[in-house]
């Protein structure tokens, strides 16, 4: 009876994941999930009504600050793309020279840039594609290495940017703060980073691409058909003006927003206050520069509020209300008692936390649903096994933030049916009809998703975190599993035996 209880209970997840699978969005799945979790938690637990509303309230609450936090980095992603702080970016990175050798390189650099900047991973693909794309085949490059190369890049900002909604979301759903989140995992991203770029730079060295500068942006840029501009226009209307901005040129002042958001990240400032930095000093530049005006600026702060407020959020507002009510009920139990079963330290606990992320992601099929549903079950695996001291538990919850969006983001790169994929695919596509682009064609020579998922696990698992700065996670003695709940789970594997 036990088993049919426990496994009525997670069917709230199993009806969210079957429903996102069959192509419904979120924002429909979810309070569909949520009403059903609803009816499970009174059948099962004889939860009241006004008890379970309370419960998904309460937990809503908990999210506010993270709300206000995602609209002002959606208004100053769009302040960046418009401003011209992105084109400017994308300049700086091309007077570098470019050659069939080293566009894979500088198109993998350049997106990792520029991703942070705007906190949008598929903006910055959409925006880049064009220009690399044509870039690369101008100078005779390697067309895959080059979509993989732009992709890896573009994501790197979705784990570790300070406005983006992924690293956002899953920061606040650990209940850490972003900027300690970003100052945690700085190193070893920026290891990741550069391994990728190396790796990049021998692979086109293997293939043997020429090492002879010849091509400039404009020039690429000139050359995409007008039915490209089209499909841009279409789906990504930013990336159609960050692609003129680049053709015509910013100052190059532009980039000034993004360092002083990255100085105030640094200096410790809060997250809104670095955001309200960002979109101040796009606003004075870009009026300087003749990129905006005033009412042009306030619209696209409007615009960043509203597409915010339109999706992310209605959705974590609906995944929130799941989250409390699955809580109330207890959902989550034979999970937590699983992988503590299987857990003989707090480490390996923390690698199982990973696990489940990737597993989330891939069955999910969208990193952001796999942050808001598996997200909740690692933190409670944590708060109800684990002990230690409050910085020691934080520094925990620091490393499931880091599981939950770099195993969503990266990983979407290496499961074939992710809709992060399927995004990218049909851009590509759009952009350079010259190849047939699959799914394949992206995981093929994604190094940047290769090195960050297998480090992030192998890291966790090895305990060899401790030599990268600020990125161990606390070791034994210091936090140790409570003896308690293992016996339980033994004497309840017993029983059911």
């Amino acid at each position: 009876m036990k088993i049919l209880n426990g496994i009525l209970k997670l069917s709230p997840v199993a009806i969210l994941v079957g429903l996102m699978l069959s192509g419904m969005e979120i924002l429909i799945a979810a309070p569909i999930a949520t009403c059903w979790a609803a009816i499970v938690a009174y059948v099962t637990e004889k939860i009241k009504f006004n008890e379970l509303v309370d419960c998904s309230v309460e937990n809503v609450k908990s999210m506010q600050l993270v709300f206000f936090i995602l609209m002002f980095a959606y208004a100053m992603a769009s302040a960046f793309m418009a401003t011209g702080v992105g084109a400017a970016i994308v300049n700086v990175a091309l007077e570098l020279g470019l050659t069939a050798r080293s566009v894979a390189v500088i198109g993998f650099l350049v997106t990792a840039i520029l991703s942070v900047a705007t906190g949008t991973s598929w903006g910055t693909f959409a925006a880049c594609a064009p220009i690399f794309l044509w870039l690369s085949h101008i100078v005779e490059g390697n067309v895959l290495l080059t979509v993989a190369a732009i992709a890896g890049g573009s994501c790197f900002g979705d784990n570790i940017g300070l406005i983006s909604d992924t690293t956002v979301v899953s920061s606040g759903i650990q209940k850490v703060e972003v900027i300690d989140r970003i100052k945690n995992q700085g190193v070893w991203s920026g290891i990741c980073l550069v391994i990728t770029a190396i790796i990049f730079y021998v692979l086109s060295i293997s293939m043997n691409l020429s090492n002879v500068a010849s091509v400039n942006a404009s020039s690429a840029i000139d050359s995409i058909p007008k039915d490209v501009w089209a499909v841009l226009g279409k789906k990504r209307p930013e990336a159609v003006d960050l692609l003129n901005q680049v053709k015509v040129g910013v100052p190059l002042y532009m980039i000034i927003p993004l360092i002083i958001v990255i100085i105030a990240a640094i200096k410790g400032i809060s997250t809104i206050a670095c955001l309200s930095m960002g979109i101040v000093s796009s606003l004075l530049l870009g009026l300087l520069a003749g990129t905006t005006t005033i009412p042009q600026f306030l619209e696209l702060v409007q615009v960043g509020f509203s597409d915010a407020g339109k999706t992310v959020i209605v959705m974590m507002m609906w995944v929130g209300a799941f989250g409390g009510i699955m809580a109330k009920m207890k959902a989550f139990e034979p999970i937590s008692k699983l992988v503590i079963f299987v857990s003989r330290n707090v480490r390996q606990l923390m690698f199982f936390n990973g696990c489940l992320s990737i597993l989330g992601n891939a069955l999910l099929a969208d990193e952001m649903a796999q942050i808001v549903t598996i997200g909740p079950i690692i933190k409670e695996l944590v708060d109800e096994n684990v002990e230690g001291s409050e910085e020691d538990m934080y520094k925990l919850h620091l490393r499931n933030a880091t599981f939950s969006s770099a195993l969503g983001v990266f990983g979407s790169q290496l499961i074939p049916w992710h809709v992060y994929l399927g995004f990218y695919v049909s851009i590509a596509n759009a952009v350079y009809p010259l190849y047939k682009f699959t799914a394949i064609s992206f995981i093929r020579y994604n190094v940047m998703a290769i090195v960050a998922v297998g480090s992030l696990l192998l890291l966790t698992i090895t305990g060899l975190d401790r030599f990268i700065p600020l990125f161990g996670i606390p070791k034994e003695p210091q936090v140790k599993l409570k003896k308690k709940n293992r016996e339980e789970y033994y004497e309840g594997s017993v029983e059911i035996m």
